[in-house]
């Protein structure tokens, strides 16, 4: 028997639940589904949304022939294989053909332009589903003939509707089963804002269920140890380890909390997080307060040493310390700006008070000459002391903010380049 996920597939737009955004009255994609104008398109968002739905609704409602790949079994020869296949129900029947290309994002540049050539002519209208952003993984020539149009997870609402309309069909479950409304939310909220994995837990519940009903202890039994919404290396990691990063940064302990647990509650690897924070320490915090980088070093190691759930709570603790404390980028924009300078003015020798000077021949050859020794000047400071190479005008990248240690930090600098000024206006006056 084929799954439940597959029999209670929606047949119309009528019987689709979600993605009102698309498909609400006056919406570009309803437009084209009512009308049955076929033309290309990708379809974005995380699993069990309805893409491949969506593609034989389109395909149905256009009177179109259909035609479905997958990307992870498919290559170049399947797509010839479309094309024929195409070409022929379109001299039979004049019918146009939908090729459905499931996890497109799998095909290589060169396979995707395999079939650019018959979507061009006409031969083809090309769906496809993925789940990644299609900006980094297709080809700029199949986004510029295809519209794309952006899934989002289903609302636990949605998902009980997909649910109990699975009971109630004939082609599902109807006459078998019942649900408690209790058991019908626990399945919802551990789908995650998949259908398919609502359909599948469903599946097993009823497996599970006694006296014909699904209890909340037998949603409870099949829900547990489900995890959240997850990609380890697609966008929804990269999404929400900018949440965590962005929430850190503006000083929100609360949702930086969220978003750890939320990674870590998806099968995020806890080492990439304290790898982050040591980041985010250098990045954002800075000179503003020290002790932040030496903290997230903790937190890494007590992770190494202890593992879960001890090195979780590091974590934590390292988060929300690094929220709290006052910030400072001033670092990470000077190095950024000394950076751009050494590309810019390429290699400048170092001048020559301020080379070693080991051997005897080097300290013939001046190396070293006229350096003054800062601890030996007053306050451990050679006011008026250049170090920058000869030819290149003194730069200052580093502005301290007035924020945590930072303020310190900046009142002595101004400190200091009081006695540079100083100092150099009493060498003008001596030489006038």
């Amino acid at each position: 028997m084929r799954p439940l996920a597959d029999r209670v597939r929606p047949a119309s737009l009528e019987t689709f639940a979600g993605q009102a955004h698309l498909l609400g009255a006056g919406r570009p994609l309803r437009f084209a589904l009512d009308s049955g104008q076929l033309h290309s398109m990708i379809l974005w968002g995380p699993p069990g949304t309805g893409k491949t739905t969506l593609a034989r609704m389109f395909a149905e409602i256009g009177d179109a022939h259909f035609i479905a790949l997958s990307a992870v079994m498919a290559g170049v020869k399947d797509v010839r294989n479309a094309v024929a296949e195409a070409e022929q129900v379109r001299s039979v029947s004049g019918r146009r053909t939908v090729l459905f290309l499931d996890e497109v994002h799998r095909f290589n540049k060169s396979q995707q332009d395999a079939f650019l050539p018959f979507v061009e002519d006409g031969t083809l209208v090309f769906i496809g589903a993925t789940t990644e952003n299609p900006s980094f993984e297709l080809n700029k020539a199949l986004l510029s003939r295809a519209r794309v149009y952006v899934l989002r997870a289903l609302e636990p609402e949605a998902i009980q509707q997909i649910l109990t309309a699975a009971i109630e069909s004939p082609e599902g479950l109807a006459g078998r089963i019942g649900i408690d409304p209790e058991a019908l939310e626990r399945i919802a909220a551990a789908a995650d804002g998949d259908a398919r994995r609502a359909l599948n837990l469903l599946e097993l519940a009823a497996d599970l269920a006694r006296s014909g009903r699904i209890d909340e202890e037998a949603a409870k039994e099949v829900a547990t140890g489900t995890l959240r919404r997850f990609d380890k290396s697609g966008d929804v990691f990269y999404e929400q380890i900018s949440a965590l990063h962005k929430s850190v940064r503006g000083s929100d302990p609360d949702a930086a909390l969220y978003w750890l647990a939320r990674m870590l509650d998806g099968g995020c690897d806890p080492l990439y997080v304290a790898r982050r924070m040591v980041r985010v320490a250098s990045e954002d915090i800075g000179n503003a307060d020290p002790r932040a980088l030496q903290i997230a070093l903790d937190a890494w190691q007590v992770q190494e040493r202890l593992g879960s759930p001890e090195g979780e709570l590091a974590l934590a603790q390292c988060v929300v310390y690094l929220a709290a404390v006052p910030k400072s980028n001033a670092v990470y924009t000077a190095f950024k700006a000394a950076q751009d300078d050494a590309v810019k003015h390429g290699s400048l020798e170092v001048p020559m008070h301020l080379r070693n000077a080991p051997t005897a021949l080097m300290r013939e050859l001046g190396h070293g000459d006229g350096y003054r020794y800062a601890h030996d000047e007053e306050e451990g400071y050679a006011a008026g002391e250049n170090y920058f190479p000869d030819g290149m005008q003194p730069a200052r990248y580093y502005h301290p903010v007035a924020r945590g240690l930072e303020q310190r930090i900046a009142e002595r600098l101004d400190r200091l380049r009081r006695k540079d000024a100083d100092t150099h206006t009493t060498d003008t006056e001596q030489n006038d």
